[in-house]
């Protein structure tokens, strides 16, 4: 059957309809492919969310009774999680040394930073070993004295805290931090998927 136009009226164009066609695709590709990337900038900034932040020396603070070296020990410390030193201010100081012997000699005057406000935070920012003393004369080799090893962030195997005090007081993340980037990533996945196609 064939359909005569009047003069009125307009001729359809297949080709601009097609035109037409593929612009709404291309706005619909669009307005997907930059929600995918809203998700994934959201799932980035929810690992910062799986950060653990460790209170050096427990309840108890950064103070000459407690064990820093038995403490740290029964830790897993990762890149992204924190150290907060809890301290009085006058009292106490934290000092980063940038050597074992350093640290083992309580050789406070080769420190490569030192905080002084009595709430310090520092961020655990690369694998490796990083130590720590107090800045008050005396206390170092009182045993005011940690060393901290970071490993990778998506390093398994968390120790159990022993049965004796733990290394820190960590405010963890209710599951482990393996089960939720796993969650996380699942999830993230699924959007993608469901999204994009």
């Amino acid at each position: 059957m064939r359909v005569i136009y009047g003069p009125d009226q307009q001729v359809p164009n297949r080709r601009s309809s097609e035109r037409e066609n593929c612009q709404k695709m291309k706005g619909v590709f669009m307005y997907k492919f930059l929600f995918a990337l809203v998700v994934v900038w959201v799932a980035s900034m929810n690992q910062e969310a799986l950060a653990v932040q460790h209170v050096v020396g427990g309840s108890q603070g950064w103070e000459e009774s407690a064990d820093f070296s038995t403490r740290a020990s029964a830790q897993k410390f990762k890149v992204g999680d924190q150290l907060v030193f809890k301290y009085t201010s006058g009292l106490h100081s934290v000092v980063e040394l940038g050597i074992e012997s350093a640290y083992k000699s309580c050789d406070i005057g080769s420190s490569v930073d030192s905080m002084i406000r009595g709430n310090n935070v520092v961020k655990l920012n690369k694998p490796g070993t990083r130590y720590f003393a107090c800045g008050t004369l005396g206390h170092c080799d009182q045993g005011m004295e940690v060393k901290i090893t970071t490993v990778a962030a998506n390093a398994s195997d968390w120790p159990k805290p022993s049965s004796s005090s733990p290394a820190s007081t960590s405010t963890a993340p209710a599951l482990s931090r393996s089960f939720a980037s796993v969650v996380l990533m699942s999830l993230i996945v699924t959007l993608l998927i469901v999204v994009l196609f």
